[in-house]
């Protein structure tokens, strides 16, 4: 039996990147699969991928920065598939690349509401659907390595994937004896389309980004994908409250 068969899943920011990836891996692992994104061309662009290998998948168009539309995401969740198992909380943004005394106001509130307000809206919500129904469920939230280490010149980012991890923490221990695990990964630098974009024809940029892993290469996403895949699955069942590294070793040094 496939790792999520019979169960069904929500992943945000699924229009591409990791997002897309775990959409697809959760899909190939069993599991009926909610595509979330605003970006409604890509999000049923992952769900033709998923149609075409004959997995359960529907598109919902949310702002995951609104209360609202996220209690609106679980609700077609459990509309359509009748329940809801686990969750990838992935939607996020860079945002500017600037030092912190320089950084714009408006920018850093646009980064927080993202990466860090989204995943507090998510986890709310979700978790209020798996105590409703009397069932045990899985969390796993994106964070970074930007979340357990510094890095310069994105200070809301850093923050916001910081945030991250604390929230899943303070999830775990308030509901890890519900029977709900949350945890996070966090990738290292992914080879991710808005990633080929930013490195397109300099050569010396990828080789700097490579070099932060020991692995010396960028990650891909099929990779994070797996690892969100495993922590939803029951092979981690005694997984809760983990900031799990996808770097290569890169916060390991």
């Amino acid at each position: 039996m496939s790792a999520l068969e019979g169960r069904t899943a929500i992943v945000t920011g699924a229009a591409g990147g990791i997002g897309r990836e775990s959409a697809l891996a959760m899909g190939r692992a069993g599991a009926a699969t909610v595509v979330v994104d605003l970006d409604e061309e890509g999000g049923r662009e992952t769900v033709a991928y998923l149609d075409k290998e004959g997995r359960a998948a529907s598109f919902f168009r949310a702002d995951v920065t609104r209360a609202d539309e996220v209690a609106s995401m679980v609700e077609h969740a459990i509309v359509t598939y009748g329940r809801l198992d686990c969750a990838h909380n992935n939607a996020g943004i860079l945002g500017a690349g600037s030092v912190l005394a320089e950084y714009d106001d408006d920018d850093w509130q646009k980064v927080i509401a993202v990466n860090l307000t989204s995943v507090y809206l998510c986890v709310k919500h979700e978790i209020r659907a798996f105590l409703e129904a009397g069932t045990r469920g899985a969390i796993v939230n994106t964070a970074s390595f930007s979340g357990l280490v510094a890095v310069p010149f994105a200070a809301a980012y850093v923050a916001s994937k910081h945030g991250v991890v604390g929230l899943t923490k303070a999830a775990a221990v308030e509901y890890g004896r519900k029977g709900i695990r949350v945890n996070a990964v966090c990738p290292g630098t992914v080879r991710t389309q808005m990633m080929q974009d930013r490195i397109a024809g300099n050569p010396k940029m990828e080789q700097a980004l490579s070099d932060v892993s020991p692995m010396r290469r960028l990650a891909e996403a099929e990779e994070v994908a797996a690892a969100v895949v495993w922590l939803c699955s029951d092979d981690a069942s005694f997984v809760n409250g983990a900031a799990l590294p996808v770097d290569g070793g890169a916060v390991a040094q």
